[in-house]
């Protein structure tokens, strides 16, 4: 894992209040028992939204469904590299997918 990119995911993470960075071995975040953002072992953050939501983005941000270990993640969306350094949109995503996910049934 490389220890920089898994900085810029902590330090966008940390700028949340409302949610906090788990996992020691694999970066997440997770609300309401759902998990909705992720940094996997090929250094990619994924971002998790609704079905209709997932198409908009992947069209807009010229992205694609995101993979974590081998396995198509569902409603996750493949943050690209280039947008790492766009905090503001970043947070704006997270704090979307946070407010997805708390819209869903307790697990």
């Amino acid at each position: 894992m490389d220890t920089e990119k898994l900085k810029i995911y902590d330090a966008l993470i940390a700028k949340c209040d409302r949610f906090e960075r788990k996992g020691k071995t694999m970066p997440y975040t997770s609300a309401n028992g759902y998990m909705f953002s992720l940094f996997n072992k090929a250094n990619e953050i994924g971002i998790r939204f609704s079905k209709e939501t997932q198409k908009k983005y992947i069209a807009e941000l010229g992205t694609t469904i995101y993979k974590s270990y081998g396995a198509m993640m569902k409603g996750y969306i493949l943050i690209p590299e280039s947008m790492w350094a766009d905090e503001e949109t970043l947070l704006k995503l997270l704090n979307e997918s946070f407010d997805y996910v708390m819209s869903l049934p307790p697990k």
